[in-house]
């Protein structure tokens, strides 16, 4: 995997997310970025929810999305475009915050194949080093670079 040139930091990286107004509308943060990885996180909200309680499946799919095009943009640069993603559900999503880490898994000159895993993390272990995270999701993705 060539490396990320180093005008790609996190800096960056949080400066693309809030250029998306979709993005901002679902409070989305981007919370580590490099090294062909990207974890993207969002604090849920009673509007992020289906009609059980339980987090929308698009909130899910967004979060993996996105995360998987951060992740390929830290290996292929800033000029991707997600061109397909495919996502399970695993359990119903419940908790405070939904945290998507993704990581590239083969990088070409112009594409990468991308898996992620989504998790919910409670209310109780939100702000703590060691939370408990319950997987959700996954999803697996081809990322093109679009320069």
């Amino acid at each position: 995997m060539t490396p990320v040139p180093a005008e790609l930091d996190l800096d960056l990286a949080r400066k693309v997310l809030d250029a998306q107004p979709f993005s901002r509308l679902l409070g989305a943060r981007v919370t580590a970025f490099g090294d062909g990885a990207a974890t993207l996180e969002l604090d849920l909200r009673e509007e992020h929810r289906q009609q059980n309680g339980y987090v929308h499946g698009g909130v899910l799919s967004y979060a993996a999305d996105n995360a998987l095009t951060f992740a390929a943009g830290a290996a292929l640069g800033p000029a991707v475009l997600t061109a397909g993603f495919s996502i399970q559900y695993v359990r119903p999503a419940v908790g405070a915050v939904l945290r998507a880490r993704a990581s590239v898994v083969h990088a070409g000159r112009r594409q990468a194949v991308v898996r992620c895993e989504v998790f919910c993390v409670d209310a109780d272990d939100a702000d703590d080093a060691g939370d408990t995270e319950t997987l959700v999701a996954v999803a697996q993705g081809t990322v093109l670079n679009s320069a």
